[in-house]
Parts: structure tokens; C-alpha cells; sequence
């Protein structure tokens, strides 16, 4: 990710360094979340296929029901964060 140096937002009216601020905000934070499913996928990955091969595209029945299950409880998780976080406010 490009910085933008501190001079070149000085030379912004406010208004448009408040956007760019805002976006800049905006992008930190979809990368922290994409981050975050992106080691949540893995680590659910490396749960549900322990030591076994990858022969094939496909799961098992028994690799999608642990990935499904995995993925709820993430879901669950972080719904239940949100609305903590929703009731501080």
C-alpha cells in the first residue's frame, strides 16, 4: 500500500482530505477483515484435513460438514462482537 505524504494533504481542501482519510480508513479496514478470513479459511483448513492428502477438488462428507461447522462458529462469533460492540455505543 502507497503512503501519502503529509504535505500533499496539506495541500487538500478539507473536505477532500477528510475523504481521502476516510477512505484510507475504509480499505485498512476490509484488508484487516479480508486478513482475517483469509487465516480463519486456513486454520479451518488445516483442522478439517488433518494429515490427508489432497487427491482430488472435492471434500468428504465428513471435510464439508467440519468446514461448515467451523465456519458457523466463526460467523456466530463475530456476529455476537458485533452486537457487543453495538450495545457500547
Amino acid at each position: 500500500m502507497s503512503s501519502i505524504s503529509a504535505s500533499a494533504l496539506q495541500n487538500l481542501d478539507e473536505s477532500s482530505r477528510k475523504d481521502i482519510m476516510q477512505f484510507i480508513e475504509a480499505e485498512q479496514s476490509k484488508s484487516k477483515v479480508q486478513m482475517s478470513i483469509h487465516n480463519f479459511t486456513d486454520m479451518c483448513f488445516k483442522k478439517c484435513n488433518a494429515n490427508r492428502p489432497i487427491t482430488n477438488g472435492n471434500l468428504s462428507s465428513s471435510e464439508e460438514q467440519c468446514l461448515t461447522n467451523c465456519l458457523n462458529r466463526f460467523l456466530d462469533t463475530n456476529i455476537k462482537v458485533v452486537q457487543a460492540l453495538q450495545g457500547q455505543q
